[in-house]
């Protein structure tokens, strides 16, 4: 049976235009008007167009020459979902399952695009496919990719496998461009009948596989910027940063307050400081106060709206791509040691139980006294001693606190503990997945390879962080009537994905009591402190975190289930996180006893802004991956123990035990027989040793290839532990 031919450029077309018109009738002299058609030998294949849908049934003839959609064809809308095998797939509302688009029927679109699409049912199977009529929106029309010279004419393949196609490219002079080179194009438009898609080129980022081409390509590639324009750092310039005594008197004033920052040791900016004063033997008054952002970023200036547009600060490997230009996020306001700040606060007046018995919010000026790493507070915790020596210090000096000090660390650690175990007990879920860091060398290249530690000084930070998002975020949600106000919402874990890890667990002989959110939260906790330790743990804590719905701004309260909160929000970094500035905004909205604004702009921005953190979040993990392959190309021939992290029907992923480096080992590259794939139980087994290498195995591998620019690792298996 011969292959299907793909339906004609002018088919496409004519639908479409009947689709998006589908109350109206066309003649064919209408319809060449809106295609640009006029001469015979194209008004003839117009009309033949017209006479094989109207005998296919897709339209009808309502008078002589003049036709009309049927209205049982309905059209859907939908989003493009693009698989790293090519496949094509549209996620709708209207349907419960995706649906699969043939690649004759893809008309020009690409991964994450919003389309309109028929349905229509496939031959011999019960499932139906999808055909693209359109395109309503393309998610993005930059893209990243290599500069080919093909003959002379100038190409550009992109690199991800998102964008099934090349660009023809055009205006492509650039000096010193040359063959394989990575580049930014933009694209232009693609006509109906031609082969490529036009592009522009827009940047040059160099040679492929060097650390400042791929790092650059990055934040391309998720459409975050590193640059910010020159009327933009001019703005920033010229901010007045002097504090002035009008605006003091105006604030509660906590410079004669012991106030501190602790912050990891290569920190630039300082979002939070903590104020500690004893009232009598038994209350205490803590101050959390936050970088006062909206003061100097003013609602609708230019700032504001480079701020709003990048939603967030991206912390890759070897950089920071701040979401202020850096005199705002590293001088005017980071709460720097010994410089008066504007601040705006959440105060707790609490006995030493750490029971909070009074709460204020309010703009306030401070003055920090110590700037801690988390190594030096860690010291004060585990010694009590208020001498830090120059082995911790970040003076790499011997240096001395006060007794008051040490005292309020001391308090504060305590208070954490508690507040920790309270959530604990509500059902909040603690991950405990190890974050990898690396030590970089004098070319921004890594060296080493370790784990993040989390202790008790981080803990401490983390929790008053928690208090004054939680109490910001019950203060306007407790209010009658309801107000517009920006959340950080969890929501319960969706069941499907539940089932999916309680099967993969079962593996390893563990269960899960799924009856209500609580339970399920408290045997997920149980679940990480039992594998915690075991050879199985960091896949355990991955699979854990996959089957968590993705925490998100929005005005819908819904709560945070992770974290066992009602009332949640973002208050505490608004050097970093756009929503926090909002959330700053219209908190004092509220405390000036002023009306609720209308809620559909908030909404709109908070899903921009929960985009961009998404965004900003892959290229985070893209660029540790970069190093981790980039660091594994000096180990070629090295064997490692690791942890089989995933199997798949092309071949079994192994995660590198002490240096959590993922990698491939394909069917090929295991040796001394011939390997089939279980599905259901997530293996693959030997066809004549029945040799099993299942999820979670320990197996030694060895290093294969190292492929900096596809970011991908190739392993021999060796065998198992």
């Amino acid at each position: 049976m011969g292959k299907k031919k793909k339906q004609s450029p002018l088919i496409i077309q004519v639908k479409s235009i009947f689709l998006q018109n589908s109350t109206k009738t066309f003649n064919h002299k209408q319809l060449g008007a809106q295609l640009g058609i006029y001469d015979p030998s194209g008004r003839n294949q117009l009309i033949k167009v017209l006479n094989k849908l109207t005998l296919k049934g897709e339209l009808t003839e309502v008078s002589k020459g003049k036709y009309k959609i049927k209205q049982s064809i309905q059209r859907y809308t939908g989003t493009i979902q693009i698989t790293r095998q090519g496949k094509m797939f549209i996620i709708s509302e209207s349907f419960d399952q995706d649906l699969l688009v043939d690649n004759k029927n893809h008309n020009h679109a690409f991964d994450k695009d919003t389309v309109h699409f028929l349905v229509k049912p496939r031959r011999g199977t019960r499932r139906n496919y999808a055909e693209i009529i359109n395109i309503i929106k393309r998610f993005k029309t930059d893209f990243v990719g290599e500069y080919e010279l093909r003959g002379n004419i100038p190409f550009v393949r992109p690199q991800q496998h998102s964008c099934p196609t090349d660009f023809l490219i055009i205006h492509s002079y650039v000096k010193d461009l040359r063959n394989g080179d990575r580049v930014l194009i933009e694209m232009n438009d693609w006509p109906i009948d031609a082969k490529y898609p036009n592009a522009t080129l827009k940047k040059v980022f160099g040679k492929p596989g060097e650390t400042e081409t791929e790092i650059h390509s990055i934040l391309a590639e998720h459409g975050l910027s590193i640059e910010f324009s020159p009327e933009l750092l001019e703005a920033a310039n010229k901010i007045d940063t002097t504090i002035k005594e009008s605006e003091t008197q105006q604030r509660k004033d906590y410079r004669s307050k012991l106030t501190f920052t602790i912050d990891p040791k290569d920190a630039k900016d300082f979002d939070d400081a903590l104020s500690f004063f004893q009232l009598d033997q038994d209350h205490y008054e803590i101050g959390i106060h936050i970088a006062d952002v909206s003061h100097y970023v003013k609602e609708g200036s230019l700032l504001d709206q480079e701020a709003y547009d990048r939603g967030t600060s991206v912390y890759l490997v070897d950089r920071v791509v701040p979401m202020l230009p850096e005199v705002l996020s590293n001088s005017v306001c980071s709460l720097r040691p010994n410089e008066d700040k504007y601040t705006f606060s959440a105060v707790f007046t609490m006995n030493s139980s750490g029971v909070i018995q009074d709460t204020w919010f309010g703009k306030t000026i401070i003055t920090s006294d110590y700037r801690f790493s988390y190594e030096e507070a860690q010291y004060i915790l585990d010694t009590e001693s208020t001498i830090i020596p120059s082995t911790v210090s970040l003076t790499n000096k011997d240096y001395k606190v006060t007794n008051s000090l040490k005292n309020a660390l001391l308090y504060l650690n305590s208070v954490a503990k508690l507040y920790r175990q309270k959530r604990m007990n509500n059902g909040a879920i603690s991950f405990d997945k190890k974050e990898v860091k690396f030590t970089l060398n004098a070319n921004n290249l890594p060296d080493t390879i370790s784990f993040k530690t989390t202790q008790d000084a981080n803990k401490l930070i983390e929790e008053f962080m928690l208090l004054a998002n939680k109490s910001v975020a019950s203060f306007i949600a407790e209010q009658s009537p309801s107000k517009t106000f920006v959340y950080r919402v969890h929501d319960e874990p969706d069941d499907q994905k539940l089932m999916n890890l309680v099967r993969v667990i079962g593996t390893f002989g563990y269960q899960l009591n799924l009856t209500t959110p609580l339970t399920t939260a408290k045997s997920i906790n149980t679940l990480l402190k039992k594998v915690k330790g075991k050879k199985e743990q960091n896949l355990i804590d991955v699979l854990t975190i996959r089957s968590m719905s993705k925490a998100v701004y929005t005005t819908d309260n819904i709560g945070h289930y992770g974290l066992a909160f009602e009332h949640y929000t973002h208050f505490t970094s608004p050097i970093r996180r756009y929503p926090d500035v909002v959330v700053h905004r219209l908190l004092q909205h509220y405390l000036d006893c002023q009306a609720p604004p209308k809620e559909t702009i908030y909404k709109t921005m908070m899903l921009h802004c929960s985009n961009r953190e998404q965004l900003a979040t892959k290229a985070e993990r893209d660029s540790i991956k970069f190093m981790q392959v980039v660091f594994m190309s000096n180990h070629i021939g090295k064997q490692y123990k690791g942890v089989i992290s995933g199997v798949t029907e092309r071949g079994i992923y192994v995660e590198i035990n002490e240096n959590k480096c993922e990698g491939m080992v394909r069917l090929s590259d295991i040796r001394g027989d011939y390997y089939v794939y279980d599905e259901k139980n997530y293996a693959m087994i030997g066809q004549q040793t029945k040799q099993i290498f299942q999820l979670g195995d320990q197996v030694v591998v060895e290093v294969k290839y190292a492929d900096a620019i596809k970011r991908h690792l190739d392993f021999f298996m060796v065998g198992h532990a």
